[in-house]
């Protein structure tokens, strides 16, 4: 099958696939082209993308020249155009197999989260189960040569919260990474890999085993790199802030001084994520990242109870609601009589089926800071829990005798 329609058919560029569509391959196409536009990176696709512009004239009208000329020539000659060939070998790897994905902000499982971020990728070739992209996300990350005791750790951090409900994600690198994700399917839970290279490459290559498991054992493999290209030096930092965006928050389990998992969790505090670090001796070069991290600012942990406190906002926890402090009493009380008036934008998009935040990010288009406030509200309020899964909205008698335990 050919993407466009050649000439002396129906029509250059009015085939099945042409171009100017909007179902879901056309959208494909289209973000593939969007991405392969000279001149064009991700911030600035990201900035006209929030824009909403119309296509195609709206996103001819905002981009550079070079950058508009090139899409008006795909546009109006597909054949004729650089992109095409791009586009389809892009296609072709897609159909190779099931579990070949190719994602974008358009495709219903976008992890809405990296929408928040400056810098989101425009497109994410996938390998694996698109369901480990449903429960909510952390990262757990580290140094690629951790002691004993960091390993243990990554191991069990990574176990305790797969069976908690949480998806891991990490970059299958050695050390920590690697480890927090075999714990995690150890426990039966699921694990995202985003990789530097291409996602049919397993890198490092003593981490073969890991790759096969995490695609036949339910996990996800992700990366922006097209099939069969080698990670270089700059694509790790880029990897990082994908590791980072798509999560709820970001855990470093072991880190030196000068570890790059530092560098994940400045992205993640950039972002908008929480950031945890596990302490270890004041004697051990290996926790010296985590220390400092603690020193600036980074919340302590030494359990899963302490990370699922953390992240009691953004997903699965265990124990009850909390009562509102004194100082948050008057903002209760004026959003319970906004709810009297009308539905909260996110009360609209809750239901009995748990959604977990990076969902309703998406569905309800606010950033997660006010996403977290007002879910925090409606839970004060009585109109809505924190369940195995995510949120769901209350039913009326449930939410009274709620609203009643928190007064």
């Amino acid at each position: 099958m050919t993407l466009f329609t050649l000439p002396g058919e129906a029509g250059e560029g009015s085939g099945e696939f042409a171009p100017r569509g909007g179902n879901a391959q056309e959208l494909t196409c289209r973000w593939l082209a969007l991405a392969s536009l000279p001149g064009v990176g991700p911030v600035r696709l990201a900035a006209l993308h929030r824009a909403r512009p119309v296509w195609p004239d709206g996103w001819l009208a905002r981009l550079p020249a070079g950058a508009a000329a090139v899409l008006r020539l795909w546009l109006d000659h597909p054949v004729r155009s650089p992109l095409t060939a791009t586009i389809q070998r892009a296609l072709d790897w897609q159909r190779e197999a099931p579990d070949c994905h190719l994602l974008h902000p358009d495709h219903p499982r976008w992890p809405a989260l990296l929408d928040q971020i400056a810098d989101p990728p425009p497109l994410l070739r996938g390998r694996g189960e698109l369901a480990a992209l449903t429960p909510p996300r952390v990262a757990l990350v580290g140094s690629r040569r951790p002691t004993r005791e960091g390993l243990a750790n990554a191991r069990r951090f990574g176990a305790d919260m797969a069976r908690s409900g949480w998806c891991v994600v990490s970059g299958m690198a050695l050390g920590v990474d690697g480890a927090a994700q075999t714990g995690a399917l150890d426990a039966g839970g699921v694990s995202i890999a985003v990789l530097a290279g291409g996602v049919d490459l397993a890198y490092p290559q003593r981490h073969r085993g890991l790759y096969r498991r995490l695609l036949e054992e339910g996990g996800l493999l992700l990366g922006e790199r097209a099939p069969g290209d080698r990670a270089r030096p700059g694509d790790f930092p880029r990897r990082n802030r994908i590791v980072t965006g798509m999560s709820c928050g970001v855990l470093v389990v072991e880190a030196a001084e000068l570890s790059g998992s530092l560098i994940s969790a400045r992205l993640a505090a950039e972002q908008g994520r929480e950031v945890m670090a596990v302490p270890g001796s004041i004697h051990s070069p290996q926790a010296q990242g985590c220390l400092r991290l603690i020193r600036e600012g980074a919340a302590l942990v030494r359990n899963v109870d302490d990370v699922l406190a953390e992240l009691s906002t953004w997903g699965p926890r265990q124990g009850a609601g909390c009562r509102p402090e004194a100082s948050d009493q008057a903002d209760v009380e004026r959003f319970q009589d906004d709810l009297t008036q009308g539905d909260s934008l996110l009360l609209r998009w809750l239901s009995d089926a748990p959604a977990p935040v990076d969902a309703l990010v998406g569905l309800a288009g606010c950033d997660v800071a006010s996403c977290q406030r007002e879910l925090t509200l409606l839970e004060i309020s009585g109109r809505a829990a924190l369940v195995a899964g995510g949120w769901v909205r209350l039913p009326p008698a449930e939410a009274q005798t709620r609203s009643r335990d928190v007064d």
